[in-house]
């Protein structure tokens, strides 16, 4: 059995927490492959509701070629575009 000390144990816990906690901050998504949930879990300010609507517009028009064309989605605004935008692929 291994026994890992306390110290280096807490230290392992901390710095594969920060990686997660990091690499959800540096969340990166396109959103003209990504699924609603995709979006809703990688933008700010941006729910399933808002991100099913994103998928639907992207189905109904074909995919983004700019970030603004998302100021065409019922409840998308401009703040919510720019929160977003170092996030946003295409």
């Amino acid at each position: 059995m291994l026994f890992i000390k306390r110290p280096l144990a807490k230290a392992v816990a901390f710095i594969c927490l920060s990686f997660v906690s990091l690499s959800a901050l540096c969340a990166e998504v396109n959103i003209n492959t990504a699924s609603a949930q995709e979006i809703a879990d990688a933008l700010k300010g941006i729910g399933l509701k808002k991100a099913e609507a994103i998928v639907e517009y992207r189905q109904n028009n074909g995919d983004f070629e700019s970030v603004e064309q998302l100021s065409g989605v019922k409840g998308i605004g401009e703040k919510t575009i720019e929160k977003n935008r170092d996030d946003i692929q295409l």
